[in-house]
C-alpha cells in the first residue's frame, strides 16, 4: 500500500485528487494526500469535498492556523507528507522550480517518483498513457512529465492514423484554444487572437511536444502546429491535416478510431454540445478520452500514392491527461503490472459522445 501526494488543487489537481481518493482501494493506495498552499474562503467547499471523498489535507506549518480558522482540519504539514509519499504528483505551473528546490535534493533518501504536468517542459520523460508506455517501462528516471491536453490529442491522432510512423508524410495541426479555464474569472478574451510561430521547426510547442513524445520511442515525425485563442470557455478544438503514404478511406479511419479506446467519435459539431455531454455523463463532468473526433468533419482524399486526412476534433482539456498521471503513478507503485490497475477506468471511456 503506497502513499500519493498531489501538489496543487487547480484545473488538473482538483479532479485528480478526487479520482485517486475515489479509487484508493482498487488502486491499492494507503493515503491520498493533497497540498494546498493558500487558505481561501471561496475554496472552502472544494477542500471539504475532497476531504469527504477520502483525501487528506496537507498545508505548510505556518499556515495551519489560517486553515483552521476556515474550518479545515489539516492532517499533515508539508514536510511530513512529503516524507510519507511514494509518489509526488505536481499539478502546479511551478513543477520545475519545485524540482530544483525540493525533489532533486531528496533522491538519495527515498526513491520517490515525481510527476509534473504539461507546462513543465524538461521536468522528466514525456508521457501519455496509451501512447508511449514502452518508454515509460524502460525509463530509469524518477521524473515524469505528463504532456499537455492538446499534445495528448495530437499524439493520439498520430498514433492511430500512422501506427508505423514511417507512413506519415507530414502533419499540420491548428490548435483553436479556449480563452481560459472554466473555473477562472481572469484572462478572458474579447475576440479571437492568433499566436506566434516561436519555434522555427515546429511552429508552436504543441508539435514540438508531440515530436519529443514520439522520440522516446525513436520515431521522428514531420509535424507542425499553430495556435490561436477564441472567446469561449468550453473546449479546445484542433483542426488536423495529415498526409500519409498509400490509400486510406474515411471508412478505414472510422474503423481505426473505433478500435482505439482513447478516441470517442461524435456526430456533434459544436464544442458546447460535447462539453454538455461530458458534464452530464462524464466522471464528475469530465471526459477521459484523449480526443473527441467530429465524424461529419472527417475527410480522406487519395491522390498520387498518398492520402490527405483532414478534420476537426475536440480536446477534453480538463480530463484527457488525468489518466496519464494515474498510470505513471501506478507504474511507480505496481511496476509493469500497472496496466491491470488502469482497467478500472475503462468504463469511463466513451466510444461515442
Amino acid at each position: 500500500m503506497a502513499n500519493i501526494l498531489v501538489i496543487g488543487t487547480g484545473t488538473i489537481g482538483e479532479p485528480l485528487i478526487g479520482l485517486l481518493a475515489d479509487f484508493k482501494k482498487k488502486l491499492k493506495l494507503s493515503e491520498v494526500m493533497f497540498h494546498k498552499r493558500t487558505p481561501l474562503s471561496d475554496e472552502i467547499s472544494k477542500v471539504k469535498s475532497l476531504v469527504k471523498r477520502g483525501a487528506k489535507l496537507v498545508v505548510n506549518q505556518d499556515k495551519f492556523k489560517d486553515f483552521e480558522n476556515l474550518g479545515h482540519k489539516p492532517q499533515y504539514n508539508f514536510d511530513k507528507a512529503y516524507k510519507k509519499a511514494d509518489v509526488v504528483i505536481d499539478c502546479t505551473p511551478a513543477g520545475n522550480q519545485h524540482k530544483e528546490k525540493h525533489y532533486a535534493k531528496t533522491l538519495s533518501k527515498k526513491k520517490k517518483i515525481f510527476i509534473a504536468q504539461g507546462s513543465e517542459k524538461g521536468f522528466g520523460i514525456p508521457y501519455a498513457y496509451g501512447i508511449n508506455d514502452t518508454a515509460l517501462r524502460e525509463a530509469s528516471s524518477q521524473f515524469v512529465q505528463v504532456v499537455s491536453c492538446n499534445t495528448h490529442n495530437i499524439s493520439c491522432l498520430l498514433r492511430t492514423v500512422t501506427p508505423d510512423h514511417l507512413d506519415l508524410v507530414s502533419g499540420d495541426f491548428v490548435c483553436i484554444r479556449r480563452a481560459n479555464d472554466i473555473s477562472q474569472d481572469c484572462s478572458f478574451l474579447p475576440s479571437p487572437s492568433v499566436g506566434k510561430h516561436s519555434d522555427a521547426s515546429f511552429g508552436t510547442h504543441h508539435a514540438r511536444d508531440a515530436f519529443d513524445l514520439f522520440m522516446t520511442m525513436h520515431k521522428p515525425l514531420n509535424i507542425h502546429s499553430s495556435a490561436m485563442k477564441v472567446n469561449t470557455q468550453y473546449m479546445h478544438v484542433i483542426r488536423f491535416d495529415m498526409q500519409v503514404k498509400g490509400t486510406v478511406t474515411k471508412e478505414d479511419l472510422l474503423r481505426s478510431f473505433k478500435e482505439n479506446k482513447f478516441i470517442a467519435l461524435t456526430e456533434k459539431t459544436s464544442a458546447n454540445k460535447v462539453f454538455s455531454f461530458g458534464r452530464d455523463h462524464g466522471y464528475y463532468g469530465r471526459i477521459f478520452n484523449q480526443t473527441v473526433i467530429s465524424a461529419p468533419s472527417l475527410a480522406a482524399v487519395s491522390q498520387g500514392g498518398t492520402t490527405r486526412i483532414t478534420g476537426f476534433c475536440f480536446t477534453p482539456q480538463d480530463g484527457n491527461s488525468l489518466l496519464s498521471s494515474v498510470a505513471a503513478a501506478m507504474k511507480a507503485i505496481h511496476g509493469d503490472n500497472y496496466i491491470s490497475y488502469m482497467r478500472v477506468f475503462d468504463d469511463f471511456l466513451f466510444q461515442e459522445v
